[in-house]
Protein backbone atom coordinates (compact mmCIF):
# COMPACT_ATOMS: atom_id res chain seq x y z
CA UNK A 1 0.00 0.00 0.00
CA UNK A 2 1.22 3.45 -0.89
CA UNK A 3 -0.54 6.68 -0.07
CA UNK A 4 1.19 9.76 -1.42
CA UNK A 5 -0.18 13.09 -0.30
CA UNK A 6 0.80 16.23 -2.19
CA UNK A 7 -0.23 19.81 -2.78
CA UNK A 8 0.79 21.39 0.49
CA UNK A 9 2.68 24.64 0.80
CA UNK A 10 2.75 28.11 2.30
CA UNK A 11 -0.46 30.06 1.84
CA UNK A 12 -1.94 33.24 3.27
CA UNK A 13 -4.93 33.10 5.55
CA UNK A 14 -8.17 33.34 3.64
CA UNK A 15 -6.76 31.67 0.55
CA UNK A 16 -7.41 28.21 -0.89
CA UNK A 17 -5.35 25.11 -1.49
CA UNK A 18 -6.10 21.68 -2.92
CA UNK A 19 -4.45 18.54 -1.63
CA UNK A 20 -4.26 15.29 -3.56
CA UNK A 21 -3.56 11.76 -2.41
CA UNK A 22 -2.67 9.07 -4.91
CA UNK A 23 -3.22 5.52 -3.72
CA UNK A 24 -1.61 2.38 -5.07
CA UNK A 25 -1.53 -1.22 -3.98
CA UNK A 26 -5.21 -1.20 -3.04
CA UNK A 27 -8.52 -1.61 -4.81
CA UNK A 28 -9.32 2.06 -4.40
CA UNK A 29 -13.00 1.86 -5.23
CA UNK A 30 -13.50 -0.61 -2.37
CA UNK A 31 -12.02 1.64 0.29
CA UNK A 32 -13.37 4.51 2.32
CA UNK A 33 -10.86 7.38 2.30
CA UNK A 34 -9.99 10.05 4.79
CA UNK A 35 -7.84 13.12 5.35
CA UNK A 36 -6.20 13.72 8.69
CA UNK A 37 -3.87 16.35 10.05
CA UNK A 38 -1.36 16.75 12.83
CA UNK A 39 -0.39 20.17 14.06
CA UNK A 40 2.82 20.73 16.05
CA UNK A 41 2.43 19.45 19.57
CA UNK A 42 -1.02 18.02 18.92
CA UNK A 43 -2.47 14.62 18.19
CA UNK A 44 -3.47 13.62 14.70
CA UNK A 45 -7.13 14.30 14.01
CA UNK A 46 -9.63 13.44 11.33
CA UNK A 47 -10.38 16.31 8.96
CA UNK A 48 -12.73 14.73 6.43
CA UNK A 49 -13.79 11.30 5.21
CA UNK A 50 -15.64 9.93 2.23
CA UNK A 51 -17.35 6.57 1.78
CA UNK A 52 -17.36 4.28 -1.23
CA UNK A 53 -20.66 5.85 -2.26
CA UNK A 54 -19.49 9.41 -1.78
CA UNK A 55 -21.06 10.28 1.57
CA UNK A 56 -18.89 12.63 3.58
CA UNK A 57 -18.01 13.48 7.17
CA UNK A 58 -16.22 16.61 8.32
CA UNK A 59 -14.63 17.84 11.51
CA UNK A 60 -16.59 20.75 12.94
CA UNK A 61 -13.59 23.03 12.56
CA UNK A 62 -13.56 22.66 8.76
CA UNK A 63 -17.26 22.33 7.91
CA UNK A 64 -18.24 24.75 5.20
CA UNK A 65 -14.60 25.45 4.29
CA UNK A 66 -13.16 22.08 3.20
CA UNK A 67 -14.51 19.61 0.65
CA UNK A 68 -13.37 16.03 0.23
CA UNK A 69 -13.87 14.23 -3.07
CA UNK A 70 -12.61 11.14 -4.83
CA UNK A 71 -11.86 10.05 -8.38
CA UNK A 72 -11.96 6.27 -8.56
CA UNK A 73 -10.62 6.28 -12.12
CA UNK A 74 -7.46 8.03 -10.90
CA UNK A 75 -7.20 6.27 -7.53
CA UNK A 76 -7.04 9.71 -5.97
CA UNK A 77 -8.75 11.51 -3.14
CA UNK A 78 -8.75 15.29 -2.89
CA UNK A 79 -9.18 17.88 -0.17
CA UNK A 80 -10.21 21.32 -1.36
CA UNK A 81 -9.45 23.78 1.41
CA UNK A 82 -10.94 27.26 1.30
CA UNK A 83 -10.83 30.24 3.66
CA UNK A 84 -7.76 28.82 5.31
CA UNK A 85 -7.05 29.84 8.89
CA UNK A 86 -3.84 29.93 10.91
CA UNK A 87 -5.16 26.97 12.90
CA UNK A 88 -5.19 24.84 9.73
CA UNK A 89 -1.39 24.73 9.77
CA UNK A 90 -0.43 21.05 10.02
CA UNK A 91 0.93 18.04 8.21
CA UNK A 92 -1.93 16.50 6.27
CA UNK A 93 -2.18 12.76 5.67
CA UNK A 94 -4.58 10.57 3.79
CA UNK A 95 -5.56 7.05 4.69
CA UNK A 96 -8.05 4.36 3.93
CA UNK A 97 -10.13 1.66 5.58
CA UNK A 98 -12.80 -0.79 4.52
CA UNK A 99 -14.67 -0.05 7.75
CA UNK A 100 -15.94 3.53 7.93
CA UNK A 101 -16.01 3.65 11.73
CA UNK A 102 -12.40 2.54 11.82
CA UNK A 103 -11.53 5.18 9.24
CA UNK A 104 -13.13 7.87 11.38
CA UNK A 105 -11.19 6.62 14.40
CA UNK A 106 -7.91 6.89 12.54
CA UNK A 107 -6.34 3.82 14.13
CA UNK A 108 -4.60 2.53 11.01
CA UNK A 109 -1.11 1.13 11.44
CA UNK A 110 0.28 2.44 8.17
CA UNK A 111 0.60 6.14 7.48
CA UNK A 112 2.16 7.43 4.31
CA UNK A 113 4.14 10.58 3.98
CA UNK A 114 2.05 13.64 4.63
CA UNK A 115 2.14 17.06 3.07
CA UNK A 116 2.80 20.22 5.07
CA UNK A 117 0.33 23.08 4.93
CA UNK A 118 1.46 26.33 6.50
CA UNK A 119 -1.01 29.19 6.76
CA UNK A 120 0.46 32.63 7.36
CA UNK A 121 -1.17 35.86 8.43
Amino acid sequence: VQLQASGGGLVQAGRSLRLSCAASGIVFRNDNMGWYRQAPGKQRELVAAITLAGSTTYADSVKGRFTISRDNAKNTVYLQMSRLELEDTAVYYCNRHRNYRALLAGTQDYWGQGTLVTVSS
